[in-house]
């Protein structure tokens, strides 16, 4: 009974759109309106519109300055209460001054009437100060919500490089990368979304480096979404980008200062979302996703087999099961006979197709890897290692798979964990399913053209309008430099042509001489 009157209801709102106009119309109504001359009016509609709202403070008090009644309110875990009691409660009760301004020592001080203004002001931490027989609320800068300290990245683990990442406060985040890049080139755009929980989005560029056009078309993006409010980078991120179907991240996500600032060094803008901590990296290519801070901090020669190492690892993640099911289900003759025999052996007491055996096994370390990530840290490393020997040890002697199915798909795990970004290694994991399938069905050709159809889909792409296969597609010999390898920093004199610079010099001539002295 119930349901079905809830139903109804909810028919009734849905089927009646002049309702939902009367209730549009009499919100903006609410918001238009502006405060009253009279003290208890304004305390009466404040009350009013937070309803329900325990931890809204309102201290009514005499002022011996103003010498009238005035009322202080704020959200009880969004300011400062320190600020509070001593540079506004304290003056504005005890101190017998002229002028409010000389009175109150916060640097940031407003006037404001509208009551939508007001709602915004104390949701986001500022005070409010109502005063008998003015009709203007002086808002005071007195944010001061719960945060953690600064602390090592999580998912960008760096041997070499800063020990700093990101945190929850977008100010905070701003003033990291600005630590890093102390130029006054460094600009910010700021621009709010969210209709009824607004978010602070900040673009950084760097004004004498970044292409305007990117800069205009990425702002344009912001502003046409409409949502209720993002949560993080992430949604923002799947919001903007070109092509929303892809499984390929075509925004970077980072939580270290010095991968950002490095960065906007290139050409590119990064944006910073309040809450969140992450950065979101534009424009990028898919090469830029296989590339670390520390390729930068170590010799070039290191950094360019790690790089190289990753690459492979990649092939590894994406093609290596597909290529098992192909050739033991269909192109058999190629494998060496005495291979060809230690493989039939292992799988003499497997009763699953190749496909099955792959799918089993492979699900099986993705649900290993989740419940690693989900659990806590000491348990989910038990969980990971234990379960990983057991289940596979166990599924070998019950004939549930093959020995060679048991490393095919740890060589698989491993080389997806190399990769040094999380979204990418997140897609490599899902694009491995159906080269499995289209393997199962048409063998080695199956790969074959599994392969040719990603080529084709990355080509395809862009990132802000920028190809994402570049370096590659199309082929640009100077940013070769920085891509497979990572040769010498003296030889990259010019910013990558990927991130569209519109100041391509970035380096003189800097090559050692062994001989100076």
């Amino acid at each position: 009974m119930n349901f079905l009157l809830f139903w109804l209801r909810r028919y009734k709102y849905k089927s009646n759109p002049k309702l939902q106009s009367k209730q549009n119309k009499k919100h903006e109504e609410q918001d238009n309106a502006k405060t009253s001359s009279d003290l208890a009016v304004n305390l009466a509609e404040l009350r009013s519109r937070f309803y329900e709202t325990p931890d809204l403070i309102v201290r009514p008090f005499y002022s011996q300055q103003l010498k009238c009644k005035v009322a202080l309110c704020y959200l009880d875990g969004l300011t400062d209460k320190n600020a509070l009691n001593t540079y506004i409660l304290r003056p504005l009760m005890f101190t017998d001054n002229k002028e409010e301004e000389a009175l109150v020592n916060i640097g940031d001080i407003k006037y404001i009437r509208k009551w939508e203004q007001i709602d915004d002001s104390l949701l986001n931490g500022f005070s409010l100060l109502f005063i008998e027989g003015n009709s203007q609320v002086t808002i005071y800068n007195t944010q001061g919500w719960p945060q953690r300290a600064i602390e090592d990245p999580q998912l960008e683990a760096s041997i070499k490089g800063g020990h700093q990442g990101f945190v929850e406060t977008g100010g905070k985040n701003i003033a990291l990368i600005r630590r890093y890049v102390t130029d006054r080139n460094l600009k910010i755009r700021e621009l709010k979304i969210g209709k009824r929980a607004e978010s602070t989005i900040s673009i950084l560029y760097i004004a004498d480096i970044a292409r305007p056009e990117l800069l205009k078309m990425l702002e344009a993006r912001i502003r046409k979404v409409d949502v209720d409010f993002i949560l993080n980078t992430g949604e923002l991120a799947e919001l903007i980008e070109d092509n929303p179907y892809s499984p390929f991240p075509q925004f970077g996500l980072t939580e270290r200062p010095d991968a950002a600032a490095s960065q906007l060094m290139q050409g590119r803008m990064c944006i910073v979302v309040d809450r969140s901590p992450s950065v979101i990296i534009a424009p990028m290519t898919m090469t830029a996703f296989f590339q670390s801070v520390d390729d930068y901090s170590t010799r070039w020669l290191t950094a360019s087999f790690i790089r190289l190492l990753r690459f492979f690892a990649f092939f590894v993640a994406v093609f290596l099961p597909a290529l098992y099911i192909a050739v033991i289900s269909f192109n058999y003759e190629i494998i060496p006979l005495n291979l060809l025999l230690s493989i039939g052996e292992s799988r003499g007491q497997v009763p699953f197709p190749p496909i099955l055996e792959a799918l089993i096994m492979e699900l099986t370390l993705e649900m290993l890897r989740e419940a690693g990530i989900r659990l806590p840290a000491p348990i989910g490393q038990t969980v990971g290692i234990v379960g990983g020997i057991v289940i596979g040890q166990t599924a070998v002697q019950a004939g549930i798979v093959s020995n060679i199915m048991v490393v095919v798909v740890a060589l698989t795990g491993i080389s997806s964990f190399i990769i040094p970004n999380y979204d990418m290694s997140s897609a490599i994991r899902l694009i491995r399913f159906p080269m499995m399938l289209i393997a199962s069905i048409f063998g080695v050709f199956g790969v074959a053209l599994g392969w040719m159809i990603l080529i084709a889909h990355l080509i395809s792409l862009e990132s802000l309008g920028t190809p994402y296969g570049s370096p590659l597609a199309p082929f640009r010999f100077k940013d070769m430099k920085d891509t497979f390898i990572r040769l010498p920093l003296w030889t990259m004199k010019s910013r990558p042509t990927s991130a569209r610079p519109i100041q391509d010099q970035r380096a003189g001539n800097s090559q050692p001489k062994g001989n100076e002295k």
